[in-house]
């Protein structure tokens, strides 16, 4: 589905170069999860804005469904750290957001989002502004936005990482649910590897800057009713 071959990212930083990533070969595909994690500024982000098609590698290539990725794709959706909620809108019309970006009928839109809104609990939140919502709140809005555009891909950048630990474990099992009966592919950068092994079913670990993949791990127990009291989790 999404293939990286050989990808590196070199950026100025004054009149020094820095080298990003540096030889990622990484396969994704169709179905499954996969949670990449490491140290802070090993490139992470970076990858997760290649994989987008918001950024280019200054050496390899990003092939989606066999094509060269130029730019960003409608099939692929990304949710950042800070949610990217805009404040002067309602629940209703930031979920709405890419639906009408892409001149969907409101007719359709209502009905999206209403049955989109009703699986991740937000019905009674949709007059609100993101400054009266919780941190899980925020996230499941961010979601919301994401699934109504019934993405191939869905690409997160540390989602979850400015909650609470309780509201953290409640979010994981959210997207955790939501992945398994919408079958969508994933990848999650987390700098938690507890998380990593919660929501990926290949874990994909980067060494410090310049990021290099140094290990994928197999998870094939993620998934299983009841994961996290299981003696394998730990």
């Amino acid at each position: 589905m999404l293939d990286l071959k050989n990808v590196s990212l070199t950026y100025s930083n004054g009149s020094k170069p820095v080298q990003a990533l540096r030889g990622i070969d990484m396969k994704i595909e169709k179905g499954r999860s996969y949670a990449v994690i490491g140290p802070s500024g090993c490139g992470k982000t970076s990858l997760i804005y290649i994989m987008a098609g918001l950024m280019a590698p200054t050496q390899g290539e990003v092939l989606l469904h066999g094509e060269k990725l130029v730019k960003p794709e409608r099939g692929t959706a990304l949710i950042l750290q800070e949610y990217g909620l805009l404040s002067w809108k309602t629940v209703w019309e930031n979920a709405a957001l890419g639906l009408v970006l892409r001149k969907v009928p409101e007719r359709e839109i209502k009905e999206i989002l209403e049955r989109v809104f009703e699986e991740l609990a937000l019905t009674e939140c949709i007059d609100r502004y993101p400054k009266q919502l919780s941190g899980g709140q925020k996230q499941r809005v961010a979601l919301a936005r994401a699934l109504s555009l019934h993405p191939d891909i869905l690409l997160m950048d540390e989602p979850l990482s400015a909650l609470d630990a309780l509201t953290r474990e409640y979010m994981q099992k959210v997207i955790f649910n939501l992945l398994k009966r919408h079958q969508i592919t994933c990848v999650l950068v987390t700098h938690s590897i507890e998380e990593a092994v919660y929501l990926g079913q290949e874990i994909i670990i980067f060494t410090a800057c310049p990021g290099k993949i140094c290990a994928k791990i197999a998870n094939p127990a993620q998934g299983a009713e009841d994961y996290r009291d299981q003696l394998s989790f730990h």
